[in-house]
């Protein structure tokens, strides 16, 4: 099997598992439900924001969401020409796969924004429907990315001598997050700390002496 064909197949499963677990938590939860996979320190969580990664959001109302899904589309358009030039330059194995994490998470987050507004019902104090007969809750662009991995691995009140957060309750990790997520933080650790190994099998190949070279010439002079 070519790297092309690995390469393929890496990206589609890794795109069907995103979509199957957000369908699924769609399908058979409402929103701010949980339960608990491993104690408490690890949940499924189902939340949805309007915004970026991990919960983050740009801006307010619905132009701050189009924006944003516009923004995704062109960057996912950049990703895959990128992943494109580095396979033609013949790039290691490591970088076109940490590049095709990215390139994964980026597309399983706009996925949910495109059109997740469209073919599912609202959340609220309900299971989803998916392909509603009244249609979706949103618009196109408008959909909202679901998340729901979550991991307070420690939860109290930080000591009061610990500036601006002592005396507060504290919980360690409070992001909840999705597979797509998972994808884009995994590729960018990756290249970050295995870059230089990546392309330590790059070596510049310097051109062998010609032997024979050597005395041709000197016999023409």
């Amino acid at each position: 099997m070519s790297v092309r064909q690995k390469l393929v197949i890496f990206i589609a499963v890794l795109l069907v598992l995103d979509q199957a677990v957000k369908i699924w938590i769609k399908t058979h939860m409402m929103l701010g439900e949980e339960f608990s996979v491993f104690g408490d320190w690890f949940k499924i969580l189902f939340i949805e924001n309007n915004g970026m990664a991990f919960g983050m959001e740009l801006g307010d109302g619905r132009t701050g969401k189009t924006i944003l899904s516009l923004f995704r589309i062109v960057a996912v358009g950049a990703i895959g020409w990128y992943i494109l030039k580095l396979f033609r330059e013949k790039a290691p194995t490591g970088v076109l796969f940490s590049f095709a994490l990215i390139f994964c998470g980026a597309i399983g987050n706009i996925f949910d924004s495109l059109f997740y507004g469209l073919i599912f019902s609202d959340s609220h104090y309900q299971i989803a429907t998916l392909f509603p007969a009244g249609g979706g809750y949103s618009s196109f662009l408008h959909g909202k990315v679901v998340d729901m991995l979550y991991f307070p691995l420690w939860e109290g009140a930080l000591p009061s001598w610990i500036p601006f957060w002592g005396g507060h309750d504290f919980v360690f990790f409070r992001p909840v997050f999705n597979l797509a997520d998972s994808y884009i933080t995994i590729g960018v650790l990756l290249l970050l700390l295995f870059y230089r190994h990546f392309f330590s099998d790059k070596k510049e190949v310097i051109p062998e002496a010609d032997p024979t070279r050597g005395n041709s010439e000197q016999r023409n002079t």
